[in-house]
């Protein structure tokens, strides 16, 4: 099985930035697609972006796209969430999520990844 750890969120002013970290362990990282979703209280897990196998492209929600950013570094088995000119409707818990293989037109489902990270909250407020 795979573990995931998400780290890195925090409190952060509307324009600020974060930089969420997502640790692998238990599997070949280069062969997952890696996820980013969001929830906030209330709300269904939300879709952000995604980085594809073998680290050959990105996917981003259109919600934040240009702003969001997704980059892998396989020597750590982490995969991380650049997140810029974050804005109050960004608030919520950020989860990490990974699958052998999803076919594109469910890659944005949350149904459809086996494995989870426990999320790291992030909250963006004045």
């Amino acid at each position: 099985q795979v573990q995931l750890v998400e780290s890195g969120g925090g409190l952060v002013q509307p324009g600020g930035s974060l930089r969420l970290s997502c640790e692998a362990s238990g599997g070949s990282f280069g062969s997952y697609v890696m996820a980013w979703f969001r929830q906030a209280p209330g709300k269904d897990r939300e879709f952000v972006g995604l980085s594809r196998r073998f680290n050959s492209g990105t996917t981003y929600a259109d919600s934040v796209k240009g702003r969001f950013t997704i980059t892998r570094d396989s020597a750590k088995n982490t995969v991380y969430l650049q997140m810029n000119s974050l804005q109050p409707e960004d608030t919520g818990v950020y989860y990490c999520a990974a699958d052998r293989q999803i076919i594109t037109s469910s890659s944005r489902r949350a149904d459809q990844y086996d494995y989870w990270g426990q999320g790291t909250q992030v909250t963006v407020t004045s």
